[in-house]
């Protein structure tokens, strides 16, 4: 009997879980079952908790806390000598921080989603197996970067801001009104308002749209 692998997505945008589940989500051609999904932190954990999944696709990009924080919370099932549960992480971003993030909280690979069905498939089996995997122009930086006694670079600017300022920083970059923003971080529009006060202030920027340049510039979107 062929060898199947029980996945988790985890993603913050609805129409993108359904897309992949749509195109790995054939359980009979590709081996792989999607036995869960999720869209922010808390959720994430909930379900990777309760179907102790094989593979966990991870954004790196969510509400409460992001990839890193499902990471951590879930380092007891990572370390997991009989049933392992291992992650790779999904994204758009190919930037130095979230990718050197996310690996060092114990994902075993990073994939960017230009990937195609077929070789996203071929990384689940890989990652299940214990495999690191990495798109092409992804894996030379991270050897360069692990290699290396220095730490990876840091953007200073970047750097000044709280980790709830950064998820902010994301949202208003990717167009959400604040009411969304709230809803997505599970906290008030005054509290939205006061942490993209903060940005602005800690990045020296006047407005919103001078913010999306400057995170569209450091592929933060």
């Amino acid at each position: 009997m062929a060898r199947r692998v029980r996945v988790v997505l985890v993603d913050d945008h609805r129409m993108f879980r359904t897309g992949v589940q749509a195109e790995i989500g054939d359980t009979d051609r590709t081996g792989v079952e999607v036995v869960g999904e999720a869209a922010d932190v808390d959720q994430a954990v909930t379900v990777i908790t309760a179907t102790r999944p094989e593979v966990v696709l991870l954004d790196v990009h969510l509400p409460g806390g992001g990839g890193v924080e499902v990471l951590r919370r879930s380092a007891s099932m990572m370390a997991d000598q009989e049933r392992p549960v291992r992650f790779l992480a999904l994204s758009v971003s190919d930037a130095a921080e979230d990718v050197i993030g996310v690996i060092r909280g114990g994902a075993r690979g990073y994939v960017t989603k230009t990937i195609t069905g077929t070789d996203l498939v071929d990384a689940i089996f890989r990652v299940s197996e214990g495999d690191a995997v990495f798109s092409p122009r992804l894996a030379g930086f991270v050897l360069d970067a692990f290699a290396s006694t220095d730490a990876p670079p840091v953007d200073e600017d970047l750097d000044r801001l709280t980790q709830r300022e950064r998820e902010v920083l994301r949202l208003i970059a990717r167009g959400y009104a604040y009411k969304e923003i709230a809803k997505q971080l599970f906290i008030s529009v005054k509290t939205v308002e006061s942490h993209v006060s903060a940005v602005l202030r800690k990045l020296q920027l006047s407005n919103r749209h001078e913010l999306t340049r400057w995170a569209t510039a450091r592929r933060l979107v």
